[in-house]
């Protein structure tokens, strides 16, 4: 199969589209560990630390909800490669995210119905339920963020994020002291520039939607529930915006 990692995708509006993501990746964990029971089901650096902790001080049902948590993440990481795969390794990304995005769409809607049916009771069945909706949606994001190939950028994952944009700043830094008038006018640079201010992005937008989340959770909890599903969706527009675009009708 080939590593579509290695590639940059080269799509104008990109940025736009993983803030988006970066959106919902950041609401679903505030709503996850402040209505969930204290899980997070897009972080699973933090949802590990979790479990190990849960399992270390003996606490059954904390370990069990992390556990699914990140069982259910990987198997929508494995769907989310799948539909990735099934777009076509030489389709335009646009069209290739069409099937994952979707995919998130159809899953949060049912996290959201799930989330404010009154017909939906917070006991603990429907507990694992959310955490297995909301765990699936950010394991197929995942996916479909890894065929962005966008260097240094996991919505899911803030920490390869900052690490990315710390070192980036401080070769950008080192560059600009050693040869400044190399690094004037150098299209590279430029690049690099962009990705930095993107990754600078993506860490401001998850720590805005958790703290947004977290203000209104108690306040506006329909708004918060809905915040990803409508990200999500703007996303999926545009990816289809993009693939019609490449690939006029008829075509």
């Amino acid at each position: 199969m080939e590593n579509r990692a290695s590639k940059p995708s080269g799509r104008s509006g990109c940025a736009a589209e993983v803030l988006l993501l970066t959106w919902a990746a950041g609401t679903v964990d505030a709503i996850s560990y402040l209505g969930l029971h204290h899980v997070f089901t897009a972080n699973m650096t933090g949802n590990a630390v979790l479990l190990g902790l849960s399992i270390g001080q003996g606490q059954g049902l904390a370990a069990t909800r992390s556990l699914l948590a990140l069982v259910a993440f990987v198997l929508g990481v494995g769907i989310g490669a799948l539909l990735v795969q099934w777009g076509g390794s030489e389709s335009s990304v646009g069209r290739a995210l069409i099937g994952p995005v979707a995919a998130e769409a159809v899953v949060l809607a049912a996290f959201a119905i799930a989330w404010h049916l009154p017909s939906f009771p917070q006991n603990e069945m429907t507990l694992y339920l959310l955490i297995a909706l909301s765990a699936v949606a950010m394991g197929i994001q995942s996916a479909a963020v890894r065929r962005l190939a966008l260097p240094g950028i996991a919505t899911t994952v803030i920490t390869i994020t900052i690490t990315s944009l710390v070192a980036g700043l401080i070769r950008r830094l080192h560059l600009v002291l050693a040869s400044p008038a190399q690094e004037a006018g150098n299209p590279a640079a430029a690049e690099g520039g962009r990705h930095l201010g993107l990754q600078a992005g993506v860490f401001l937008a998850y720590g805005t939607a958790a703290a947004v989340s977290g203000f209104f959770q108690d306040r506006l909890p329909l708004v918060v529930g809905l915040s990803p599903l409508v990200a999500i969706m703007l996303v999926l527009a545009a990816a289809v915006y993009s693939a019609r675009k490449t690939h006029p009708a008829g075509t």
